[in-house]
C-alpha cells in the first residue's frame, strides 16, 4: 500500500523490517523516526508531532508500566488483547467487563511473579467460599488467561488447571408460568414500560440485552406477513425472523412515549446496556410480587412451552437465535426423551403372540 504524506519516508532496514521517518516542515535535513506504521491507530498523532519537529513518544498501555513478567504485566497484557478483540468485533464488551472484574483480584499485589503457585489460587478460591459461583468464575478466568499465555510462549504451565470445583451448576433461571405472566400484567398495566418489556420478551423469545435495540425499525413484511427481523447482540447468534404477533403489536402501540426502541429508559432514550435493562426488569418483577423470577426465565419458559407444543429442535433454534444444536438441546432433551419413551411403550401395549 502506497502512502503519500508530506515529509513521510519509508525505509527498509538490513533486517528486512520497515521503518517510518518524517522530515519536519521546513527542515529537510532532519528525520524523526516514528514508533509505528500507518496501520496503527496512533500513527496519525505521531506523524503530526514529527511534522512540527517534535519527537513523539509512543502511547503506553498499562502493561508497559507493570513490572516485566509479573502477574500485573500478564493480566494487563491479556486484557489489552481482549480490548483489541472487542474493537475488531470478535468479543463482546460484556465479556471484557466480566474478565476485568474477575482478574482484578490478581492485581492486589502487583509485584507478584507471573506464575502464581496453585496453592495461592486455591487460598483465593477458599476466601470466596460464600459465593461459590463467583469463585468458580474466577478460577476459570485465570485458567483461560494462562492458556492464552502458554500459546504465546509467555509461560510454560497453567497453575489454575486441575483445581477442584467448589460450585455445582444448578438448573438456572426459574421458567415463567402462565399464572406468573397474569400476575405481572395485572400489576403492570398496558402502556407501561414493564408491560411492553415482558410482551417483547414473551412474543419474541429475545434476550434481555436485545430490548436495548429492538424497535419499529426491525419490523418488516416477509411473504406478505408482518414480521420482526434482527441480529441478536449475543456473540455467535444467528439472525432471527419471526411473525409480529397481534398481542406484541398491540402492546408496543400502547406506549405513552415512543422512541427508537420499544422499551425506553429515562428521557425517552434506549437503555444503555443489557445489565441496566436486566436490573430494571428485576425491579419490575419484585414490584409485581415475583422476586424469584427474572428476564432470562421468560425465555426459558417460552422454550419449554414451544417444546411441549411439539416445536422441533431446529424450529427452536430459529426462534431463539441459537447457532448450535447443542444449545437448544438443553430445552428439548427432556421432552424428546419422554416422547420417545411414550412412543416405545405404546408399541409394547399391543397384543403379542410371543408371550
Amino acid at each position: 500500500m502506497k502512502i503519500h504524506m508530506p515529509g513521510l519516508m519509508r525505509e527498509t532496514l538490513p533486517s528486512g523490517k520497515t521503518r517510518w521517518r518524517v522530515r519536519p516542515e521546513g527542515r529537510r535535513t532532519v528525520k524523526i523516526t516514528l514508533h509505528c506504521g500507518p496501520d496503527d491507530a496512533d500513527f496519525h498523532r505521531q506523524y503530526l508531532a514529527a511534522r512540527r519537529g517534535e519527537k513523539p513518544e509512543p502511547l503506553r498501555q498499562a502493561s508497559d508500566y507493570a513490572k516485566p513478567r509479573s502477574i500485573a504485566w500478564l493480566v494487563n497484557l491479556y486484557l489489552e488483547h481482549l480490548e483489541k478483540r472487542v474493537e475488531a468485533g470478535a468479543a463482546s464488551t460484556k465479556t471484557l467487563k466480566k474478565k476485568k472484574n474477575l482478574l482484578a483480584r490478581l492485581l492486589a499485589t502487583p509485584d507478584r511473579v507471573m506464575l502464581i503457585p496453585q496453592e495461592k489460587l486455591i487460598a483465593m478460591q477458599d476466601k470466596m467460599a460464600a459465593t461459590p459461583a463467583q469463585a468458580h468464575a474466577f478460577i476459570e478466568a485465570v485458567a483461560v488467561m494462562y492458556d492464552w499465555a502458554i500459546k504465546r510462549k509467555l509461560i510454560g504451565q497453567n497453575p489454575a488447571r486441575g483445581i477442584e470445583k467448589v460450585y455445582a451448576k444448578g438448573g438456572g433461571a426459574t421458567p415463567w408460568k402462565l399464572d406468573d405472566i397474569k400476575v405481572f400484567f395485572a400489576h403492570h398495566k398496558p402502556g407501561s414500560k414493564a408491560h411492553i418489556a415482558l410482551s417483547v420478551l414473551l412474543w419474541t423469545g429475545c434476550r434481555i440485552e436485545d430490548l436495548t435495540i429492538l424497535g419499529r425499525a426491525h419490523e418488516c413484511t416477509i411473504e406478505g406477513v408482518e414480521a420482526l427481523r434482527w441480529k441478536p447482540l449475543k456473540k455467535g447468534s444467528t439472525e432471527v425472523s419471526i411473525p409480529l404477533l397481534p398481542p406484541l403489536k398491540a402492546a408496543t402501540r400502547a406506549a405513552k412515549v415512543e422512541g427508537t426502541t420499544y422499551v425506553l429508559g429515562r428521557g425517552g432514550k434506549p437503555f444503555a446496556s443489557g445489565d441496566s435493562m436486566s436490573a430494571m426488569f428485576k425491579r419490575w418483577c419484585v414490584d409485581a410480587g415475583l422476586p424469584q423470577l427474572s428476564a432470562h426465565g421468560v425465555r426459558k419458559g417460552l422454550a419449554e412451552l414451544l417444546v411441549e407444543l411439539g416445536v422441533s429442535q431446529y424450529g427452536l433454534m430459529a426462534i431463539l437465535g441459537h447457532s448450535e444444536a447443542k444449545t437448544s438441546e438443553v430445552y428439548t432433551r427432556r421432552a424428546d426423551r419422554w416422547k420417545l419413551a411414550t412412543d416405545a411403550m405404546h408399541r409394547l401395549n399391543v397384543p403379542h403372540t410371543w408371550f
